[in-house]
């Protein structure tokens, strides 16, 4: 590997959830400081977070979380949007490169595992999977960068990079469903929140094997 990169889109409106989700309380913090502190802690030293709107705000949680500023000016375009801003802060020696959205928190063993297996066999793409089920995050080689730098809402953003793809896609079987956590309402944060604080993120006692 050369440099593990982490893209953050934390540029959104938040208009569903009626108040900015990266300053969401979480643990003794917010959810920007918990998804930044679990990137670090999985391998990921450079973290890249997009801001837009709330843009004062949440650029000031970045940087106290020692994470590099990507402003996306046009973050009303949609998330590809924030992508092709990250993918532009982005160094040339990023690989692979971690996109995960501020509302879809992931714990530190979850992200490390798949930074494990992408060391031991490197990807096109590589993207957990639990129950048969693709979920977030997914890992793109480096090689891939110019890709990101260029997706598009019209052309259906990363999910027309995956299509194009597909061959190259790596599924990594993990042991828990939190991959397909998306916090898009109070009640998904409220119940993400409850389960998280009752220990249900914590570390599967056995990961399933590939």
């Amino acid at each position: 590997m050369n440099r593990p990169v982490a893209i953050i889109p934390a540029a959104g409106a938040s208009s569903r959830m009626g108040r900015p989700k990266p300053l969401l309380p979480w643990n003794a913090g917010t959810l920007l400081a918990y998804v930044l502190e679990q990137c670090r802690r999985a391998g990921f030293e450079e973290r890249i977070v997009v801001v837009g709107a709330e843009r004062a705000e949440v650029e000031a949680e970045a940087r106290a979380g020692g994470a590099v500023i990507a402003r996306n000016e046009g973050w009303q375009e949609g998330r590809a949007s924030s992508i092709r801003a990250g993918a532009d802060a982005a160094p040339e020696t990023a690989d692979p490169i971690l996109v995960l959205s501020v509302d879809q928190p992931r714990p530190a063993w979850l992200l490390q595992q798949l930074l494990a297996a992408y060391a031991a066999r490197p990807a096109e793409v590589l993207t957990p999977a639990h129950a048969g089920r693709r979920g977030h995050p997914a890992l793109f080689a480096g090689a891939l960068l110019p890709e990101l730098r260029d997706v598009r809402d019209e052309d259906l953003g990363l999910r027309a990079m995956l299509v194009r793809h597909e061959a190259g896609i790596r599924e990594i079987a993990v042991a828990s469903a939190l991959i397909h956590l998306d916090l898009n309402t109070p009640d998904a944060y409220e119940r993400a929140l409850r389960e998280y604080r009752a220990g249900a993120w914590a570390a599967p006692i056995a990961a399933e094997e590939e």
